[in-house]
């Protein structure tokens, strides 16, 4: 269950968002709630258009709204950066159950630690593509593309490949453990979606990183 100060502070978050927002209308004198609230959304929808978990996108990047906006480079780095976060957060938890337990025995114990396994593969995967997306340049552009399709593909499998480890077990202690996972590789797919997304962009969208 989620702290009070977590839902604080995405509650601080998404007014912050909104005050950068209805700031930069005001500006145009477009001040009206109604205006401020499709400005702030628009571009979340729009990045997320191309996914395939288009929900899980908008809540996991409407964060990033006031500073991707139509930049598909910015959405793309935020795409995994998102992900990253997630995979670690979900690594820390694997960590915890295997530490402690956590009700799974026999053969849901193995693949819990073939699971942790995956999931630091995957975690390294996204490291070098994030510092990729953040050094990209046109001239590395087509190469680091390639680079990003084999590794965000990699840490996608290796989500897959965890759950493949609890196909057919029951439990409450598996199914939260299958959720906390679908999670990231839904969040994951999403990222990889936006740099495809870049890739068929191209170089023209590098002007705005």
């Amino acid at each position: 269950m989620a702290s009070c100060s977590s839902y604080i502070f995405v509650s601080l978050i998404f007014h912050a968002i909104w005050l950068i927002c209805s700031t930069q209308l005001l500006v145009s004198g477009k001040g009206d709630k109604t205006y401020v609230q499709e400005a702030c959304s628009n571009y979340v929808q729009e990045a997320c258009s191309v996914t395939r978990y288009r929900d899980v996108c908008i809540h996991s990047l409407s964060p990033f709204s006031s500073s991707a906006k139509n930049s598909p480079s910015r959405w793309a780095r935020a795409g995994v950066s998102v992900s990253l976060s997630e995979a670690k957060s979900a690594t820390r938890y694997l960590v915890t159950l295997k530490t402690h337990g956590g009700g799974l025995k026999g053969r849901n114990e193995v693949a819990l630690s073939d699971c942790i396994e995956c999931f630091q593969n995957a975690i390294d995967e996204l490291h070098k593509s994030l510092d990729v997306l953040r050094t990209l340049t046109k001239m590395t552009f087509d190469t680091k593309m390639a680079d990003l399709n084999t590794w965000l593909s990699a840490a996608l499998t290796n989500g897959d490949t965890c759950l493949d480890g609890f196909e057919g077990q029951n439990g409450k202690p598996v199914k939260l453990l299958q959720d906390r996972v679908l999670k990231v590789t839904y969040i994951t797919s999403n990222a990889l979606a936006l740099v495809n997304k870049l890739a068929t962009t191209g170089l023209g969208s590098l002007p705005n990183l």
